[in-house]
């Protein structure tokens, strides 16, 4: 085997490795199974995942570039922060992209991909009793994520995803708090609009579904960041939902 190839050949068994690293650390970021704030400690993390530093490394760079970690000159790694203020913009900005995208599905969507994901709402189930938090969290982000898929557009699909992974541990606070109340009904609002091709109804209702006012994000942090201590992110996510309304 020439050099050439021995190289293709690590390359080869490198890469899904760093993949596979930079999944079960982006996990562990978004549901702050590592704490906010807190400097992580590399060899630590290399001995519990069972790999060594150098790929560590490179997955934790692409998590900074995601916003799910952030790196200090001469400190290290450092786990997000968990403020009020950088929800509050995150909502704010998904609220803006989905709008958007409503309107872009209206505009762009065959009659078949509106049907098809009307069908998965309602083959799914809307009422999400009986379900953990962590299920109905990824219910919702299914449908969501849907919408944002008829937009057609990929940039404003990833940036998304991006956002919803970086507010789902703040998700979970809230449907744990029973925030649920008006979501089976709006679902099926925004997809009737959708069906019916409204644009601005169809936009108006999932901009109001979405909307988080400061207080309530504020309320939610709060939880969050005593749950962490209290609980664990594992206890919240695995909450069973008992009852919702409306």
């Amino acid at each position: 085997m020439s050099r050439l190839d021995k190289l293709e050949k690590a390359v080869l068994m490198a890469g899904p490795r760093v993949d596979d690293i930079y999944d079960q650390v982006k996990a562990m970021a978004v549901s702050f199974r590592l704490r906010p704030g807190d400097r992580l400690n590399e060899v630590a993390l290399s001995k519990e995942l069972g790999v060594s530093r150098t790929p560590l490394r490179e997955a934790l760079n692409r998590l900074v570039a995601e916003r799910l970690f952030d790196f200090r000159p001469g400190q290290g790694f450092f786990c997000r922060p968990l403020d009020a203020q950088s929800v509050f913009d995150l909502f704010e900005l998904r609220q803006i992209i989905e709008s958007a995208a409503a309107r872009s599905a209206c505009a762009k969507a065959s009659d078949e991909d509106l049907k098809a994901l009307r069908d998965e709402l309602y083959s799914t189930g809307i009422d999400i009793t009986g379900l953990t938090v962590e299920e109905a969290v990824s219910r919702d982000e299914a449908f969501h994520l849907g919408i944002a898929r008829l937009s057609g557009n990929n940039e404003m699909i990833q940036t998304l995803t991006r956002i919803n992974e970086r507010i789902r541990y703040i998700r979970w606070i809230s449907m744990s708090l029973d925030r649920v109340q008006r979501s089976k009904g709006e679902h099926k609002r925004v997809m009737q609009a959708l069906m019916d091709r409204d644009a601005d109804e169809a936009a108006r209702v999932l901009s109001a579904h979405i909307s988080k006012r400061m207080d309530q994000v504020q309320e939610s942090v709060r939880h969050g960041i005593s749950s962490i201590y209290m609980e664990g992110p594992e206890e919240i996510s695995a909450r069973v939902i008992e009852e919702t309304h409306g």
